[in-house]
């Protein structure tokens, strides 16, 4: 199983310290939520589940900074305009500096994904 290490490690001290520091704003900001890094696609899923269908967000990194993945992104409000991407589900906020995530609306994108998530789940019923 790979590690967050093994992601974030490689790249850059200022990259590799911004992904540790949205880590540890994402476990601190989704109680009990699962760390599932992939080394072999490069990114660190977070999710109350296995499969995309639990995913609430990633970290992607690369070399100029991070990306904040929303799973099912392209339904979520974003008042704000932070949410980039040209995917048809999944949209991301980048990241070059904690002053970046360390805001308001990027903590009301990551709650809203969550409260996506609980609708879908209460639609599996």
């Amino acid at each position: 199983m790979s590690t967050a290490a093994e992601i974030l490690d490689p790249y850059d001290g200022p990259v590799a310290s911004l992904g540790y520091s949205v880590r540890d704003y994402l476990l601190q900001q989704l109680p009990g939520i699962s760390e599932q890094p992939d080394a072999p696609a490069g990114i660190i899923g977070y999710g109350y589940g296995t499969g995309y269908k639990d995913m609430i967000c990633t970290i992607i990194p690369s070399k100029t900074g991070i990306k904040l993945g929303l799973a099912y992104g392209t339904t979520l409000p974003d008042p704000a305009g932070l949410l980039r991407g040209s995917g048809k589900v999944h949209k991301h906020i980048p990241l070059s500096s904690v002053a970046d995530f360390d805001n308001e609306a990027v903590l009301q994108l990551l709650q809203q994904a969550l409260k996506a998530w609980e609708q879908r789940k209460q639609l599996k019923r």
